[in-house]
């Protein structure tokens, strides 16, 4: 394996890429740093990847068309950086479990897979979850 160490980044950095495929996975990429083999232990290195905060990740279960979900997807614009987003498409074959339990109620939002609103977006209820997560991190 080729690794260009100009353009790696000094510090250990994790970051999720969400390529929506067929279903829907999410791909996780982890960037070492230059000074990987300075590390003395494994358990260094794993110690400072695990004492990141990570953030929540936010799941929209939707179907296409879906005006309310389009207008809920430009409400959450401003706290886009505070998650991850997904988007789950309930209509397809693999998503059965979710169009029998949504297919009336979208848009639906999960946080961390826990059920957190339904049909309009209440953001002092997210605003709410969100600092609930970021205050079990410290």
């Amino acid at each position: 394996m080729n690794i260009d160490t100009e353009k790696q980044p000094t510090n250990l950095q994790l970051w999720i890429d969400n390529t929506h495929s067929l279903r829907n996975k999410q791909t996780m990429h982890l960037v070492l740093p230059r000074t990987l083999h300075r590390t003395k232990s494994s358990a260094h290195l794993l110690r400072r990847l695990f004492s990141q905060k990570y953030l929540p990740t936010l799941t929209l279960f939707t179907k296409d068309p879906c005006p309310l979900c389009d207008e809920a997807k430009e409400v959450l614009e401003p706290y886009k950086h505070r998650y991850i987003f997904l988007q789950v498409d309930i209509t397809l074959p693999e998503n059965k479990v979710w169009w029998d339990r949504y297919k009336y109620d979208i848009p639906v939002f999960h946080l961390n897979g826990q059920f957190l609103m339904m049909h309009r977006v209440s953001t002092s209820l997210l605003e709410k979850r969100l600092a609930e997560v970021d205050e079990e991190q410290q």
